[in-house]
């Protein structure tokens, strides 16, 4: 029986309306997404303690590291999809689905291996402390294993959402989420399996949800329909994901080292520290995936009105984003962190110590995530119009380096979490100034270039 898909057209409609429609079923699968992730370290802090919550913390920004680098490359499907749908050309919209099986593939058995093999080390390298580092190295080593089912899922996620479909990703995530979370508390509660447990439930339901997304892609019966006989990696439609996908990457798996030193200095706090530094950041990722949304809307908006040639509306697109993500924004930041002890108390029931380094954090970072949602919007609009390049360079460094900067100099010579967490509103404000500048200037040219191109067509 063949799939119906009703997708949202970006090239022609109501645009606020439209972005809307596009952006909550977005903001739902990542708030499911990290509701399910958030179980983790739930089920383990209620039943198996701070450590155990401190040992899951840990891995965050090393499993980011390596994963980001290809999620990354995500971005690069949605942008040759969007820039496909936008000059109606159905066979290279076909040749990306059949690409991004085997790229997903691909990437998942690398970072399968790197992790399986480099986990521990770089664990004990980054300052683990002895009591927790046994659990964090099990539960990195499984939860690699399930890279390949995972990534799977995100390629094939970014095929639906750049066609305007953002409703089929939900259905299957809250699925498979589902089962994560009655997993995690089967094998904690039940079996006693602490930290291997939720990582192991958690590589089952990436696997539900990857066989989830395969089944609908093959049941299709438009131009998206996955056909097995037709899976290979085709040249030019592998080129044009690299393009504005491996700068993206790149950008991300810098960020993230950016990310495994400041965990690192962290570390040097103790295990409480560690432990409310993950409920804290477990708590603000519900506020960026939020803005992560527009992000998409912005890439996707941007990438299908670039192949129809249609400036204005990018234009209109993005303004209406950035005044979207701001609202939303500080909606969410206003709620969070007006019950931040309640929350914190969610994950963590044996430390108030942790509990007061987890509000610490949120004061710092929490606080000024609209700047974060304002950062996004732009990435995706520069993103869109084939720059990924530009953002990957602003990103490197007015993130990474201004974090790396900062605690090379200002918190080596003040080694305070106080002075450790501005260091992220002062790298957001750096590169929001330096994206606007060049998102500016790119939209100057482009517009140039359509104006010309629709002068010769005439």
């Amino acid at each position: 029986m063949s799939a119906q898909v009703k997708r949202i057209d970006m090239c022609n409609g109501p645009i606020f309306a439209n972005i809307i429609k596009y952006t909550v079923p977005i903001i739902c699968t990542s708030v499911l997404q990290l509701l399910f992730n958030a179980a983790d370290l739930v089920v383990v802090g209620r039943y198996c303690g701070s450590n155990s919550v401190a040992a899951v913390g840990a891995t965050n920004s090393l499993i980011h590291l390596f994963v980001n680098l290809f999620i990354g490359l995500g971005a690069g499907v949605s942008v040759a999809v969007a820039y496909a749908v936008g000059e109606r050309d159905d066979s290279k919209i076909s040749r990306v689905v059949h690409t991004v099986i085997p790229l997903a593939m691909i990437c998942g058995a690398i970072i399968t291996t790197i992790g399986l093999t480099l986990s521990k080390p770089l664990l004990h390298l980054m300052g683990t402390p002895d009591e927790i580092l046994p659990l964090s190295s099990l539960y990195t080593k499984i939860y690699f294993c399930g890279m390949i089912p995972s990534l799977i899922y995100e390629f094939s996620a970014a095929v639906c959402r750049a066609s305007g479909d953002t409703k089929t990703p939900l259905k299957f995530l809250s699925l498979s989420g589902i089962i994560n979370v009655i997993l995690n508390v089967f094998f904690v509660t039940v079996i006693d399996l602490d930290v291997a447990g939720v990582a192991i439930a958690t590589v089952t339901s990436q696997i539900v949800s990857c066989v989830l997304m395969v089944v609908f892609l093959c049941r299709r019966n438009d131009c998206f329909k996955l056909q097995i006989r037709k899976i290979r990696v085709y040249r030019q439609e592998l080129l044009r994901i690299v393009k504005i996908g491996l700068p993206t990457g790149i950008q991300s798996s810098v960020f993230s080292a950016s990310n495994v030193i400041i965990q690192s200095s962290v570390n040097s706090f103790g295990a409480a520290a560690i432990a409310g530094n993950a409920a804290a950041a477990s708590i603000e990722g519900f506020i960026f995936v939020a803005m992560q949304s527009f992000h998409q809307s912005s890439l996707n908006y941007t990438g299908q009105n670039f192949g129809a040639k249609n400036s204005k509306r990018i234009l209109k697109a993005f303004w209406t984003n950035i005044v979207c993500v701001t609202v939303m924004s500080l909606v969410i930041i206003s709620v969070v962190y007006t019950f931040k002890t309640n929350l914190l108390s969610l994950y963590i029931t044996d430390s108030p110590a942790s509990i007061d380094f987890g509000i610490k954090r949120m004061s710092y970072i929490c606080l000024f995530y609209s700047m974060c949602g304002i950062y996004e919007v732009l990435n995706g609009i520069v993103r869109g119009m084939g720059h990924s390049l530009v953002t990957m360079f602003i990103s490197i460094s007015g993130v990474c380096g201004v974090r790396l900067v900062w605690i090379f100099t200002v918190f080596k010579a003040h080694h305070t979490l106080d002075t450790l967490y501005v260091s992220y509103p002062i790298s957001w404000g750096a590169c929001i100034l330096a994206l606007i500048v060049s998102a500016i200037i790119i939209f100057k040219k482009v517009s140039k270039m359509f104006n010309d191109s629709c002068e010769k067509t005439i």
